[in-house]
């Protein structure tokens, strides 16, 4: 038997000892390794690495004659016996190292087989080899050729990968088209590697405005309500049973009209009693009169007592002072009856109708209402500003200015009127340290109503003159406040700004932006220092920066 290596793998290096050929090959550890391959051999079935040597079987002193690299043919039989990967893989190294030392070493020629061995059966021995098997070394260059090739196949398939901190992808694309259509289409994208020439820098699409000078208006914004200079409550003075309503809801009424008729009979008939009661008094007075100057031509006479006459002079004042009663009690009636006829009081917007025809109401019963009529021209608005505004605010009334308050509804979008400022209140309220301002509204459209939730906004200053950004523009870190400026070049910078007062989304600017600069308003979440950006003004369909 002979074991051949027709590879030239790089093998183990494990150590062996030197010497002769012979020894090496009658090795307990290498027939024992000869024995483990020749097992995994059988039971594999994999190739044909078994042959015969005719010629090592012809010699007549029964050794084995082999050639240089062959090992003798063990006469023990082989056994069949489970390895682990692992073992079988330590096995197989101590073979190919045997062999690899037997080739190296065993140049000069054939060498002799072992005494002892002879032919068996007139069989050639069989010639043992390792299966072949490619060098690591052409394996990896193999594996890295065909990685290569999938990864230049696949290139033109990949989509751009994007700018990483503002620098440009390493595969920029021609600028035949959109990127996001470039980065889709597969075709599109080797058309446009394809093509010659300078390509463009991919950039980031904004939103810019350029700064404005402007005038400022600076408001203190309070929380108010819309109150009637005048709010009544018709109530009835008189008793008595509801005969007419002479309004209909919701109806300007103009002071001194007819709202509701109470039924007058009753104070009629008082009236009546009251002028009979003074018609008989009064001619009580007229007999006392006439008996009095009587009394005074028989006093002279001495007809008369003194006492007697003094009687009579205080009967007719008596009689006097009944007639006044009387005439008090005609008059009251008169007062009841005209009671009986409610008018309104002031010029308004009267409410609902509290009361309906036939009903029966009574004086000073707070149930009894017929309706309320408020006064809405004009209109006073109560509302509240910090306290730390107030001086602010005294010292432009002190000086005499009329300063402008504008009413706006709940959401602060809609404006409703105008008016001015009439008085602040002379306290504080501790509990939410504001004080209560009290504006005055013309209220010509009748835009504000009794009780309305609005806004309202005081004009105490205006800044003349002044850079106005939109707010959206402001960014903020812990360096201070900055703003991105698109310069010529299509590329954004980072400037540092100090930011005055802001009215709504604009934004005063007191220094760091000059008039006619860009801005960047939409879009910087994704801007750093140098990116090239693609702007498009407000109100401008042109863009400004790379194109």
């Amino acid at each position: 038997m002979a074991i051949t290596d027709t590879t030239g793998s790089v093998l183990s290096p494990l150590p062996v000892a030197p010497g002769p050929a012979t020894e090496r090959v009658l090795q307990p550890d290498g027939l024992t390794a000869l024995r483990r391959v020749a097992t995994l051999t059988d039971r594999g079935r994999t190739s044909a690495v078994l042959t015969r040597d005719a010629a090592c079987d012809a010699t007549p002193d029964r050794t084995l004659r082999c050639s240089v690299g062959l090992l003798p043919r063990s006469t023990k039989p082989l056994r069949t016996h489970k390895r682990t990967p692992r073992g079988r893989t330590h096995a197989f190294n101590n073979v190919i190292h045997t062999l690899r030392t037997r080739l190296e070493q065993s140049s000069t020629g054939p060498l002799a087989p072992p005494p002892g061995r002879a032919q068996e059966g007139g069989r050639a021995p069989t010639l043992w080899g390792p299966p072949s098997r490619p060098r690591p070394t052409r394996r990896w260059l193999l594996v890295c050729f065909l990685l290569g090739g999938a990864t230049a196949g696949l290139l033109p398939h990949l989509a751009p990968m994007p700018g990483w901190r503002g620098v440009p992808s390493l595969a920029p694309m021609a600028v035949s088209g959109p990127l996001s259509r470039l980065g889709q289409d597969p075709l599109q994208r080797r058309a446009a590697a394809a093509m010659p020439g300078p390509r463009a820098v991919p950039t980031v699409p904004v939103v810019a405005t350029a700064v404005r000078t402007d005038h400022l208006r600076i408001y203190l914004t309070g929380l108010g309500s819309a109150a009637a200079f005048h709010t009544v409550t018709v109530r009835p003075r008189v008793d008595g049973q509801v005969l007419k309503v002479a309004f209909q809801e919701g109806q300007i009424v103009r002071q001194g009209d007819l709202l509701a008729e109470i039924d007058p009979r009753p104070f009629q008939v008082q009236l009546a009693q009251a002028e009979g009661q003074l018609a008989k008094d009064i001619a009580q007075l007229q007999n006392a009169k006439v008996d009095l100057e009587r009394y005074t031509v028989l006093l002279a006479q001495d007809a008369v007592a003194p006492q007697q006459l003094d009687t009579q002079i205080a009967l007719v004042h008596q009689y006097d002072g009944v007639i006044k009663s009387d005439q008090a009690q005609i008059d009251n009636a008169k007062l009841q009856l005209t009671y009986s006829r409610i008018t309104a009081p002031i010029t308004g917007r009267i409410g609902l109708r509290l009361v309906d025809p036939g009903n029966v109401v009574r004086a000073n019963d707070p149930n009894n209402s017929l309706a309320v009529i408020t006064q809405g021209q004009p209109m006073a608005v109560v509302f509240n500003i910090p306290e730390d505004d107030l001086p602010q605010v005294l010292k432009k009334v002190r000086s005499g200015q009329h300063l402008t308050v504008e009413a706006y509804d709940r959401n602060l979008k809609n404006k409703l009127a105008t008016g001015t400022l009439l008085t602040i209140d002379n306290q504080i309220d501790p509990n939410t340290g504001t004080v209560k301002c009290k504006a005055v509204f013309p209220n010509e459209e009748e835009a504000l109503f009794p009780n309305q939730f609005v806004n309202a906004r005081l004009l105490v200053d205006t800044k003349k003159d002044i850079s106005i950004v939109p707010s959206a523009a402001v960014q903020r870190s812990p360096q201070g406040t900055f703003v991105y400026v698109v310069k010529d070049d299509g590329a954004v910078e980072i400037r540092y700004v100090v930011v005055g007062p802001s009215e709504g989304e604009a934004v005063a600017i007191e220094q760091g932006l000059t008039p006619g600069e860009v801005v960047v308003i939409e879009g910087v979440d994704k801007l750093q220092r140098g990116t090239i950006v693609a702007a498009r003004m407000t109100g401008a369909s042109n863009a400004k920066g790379n194109q």
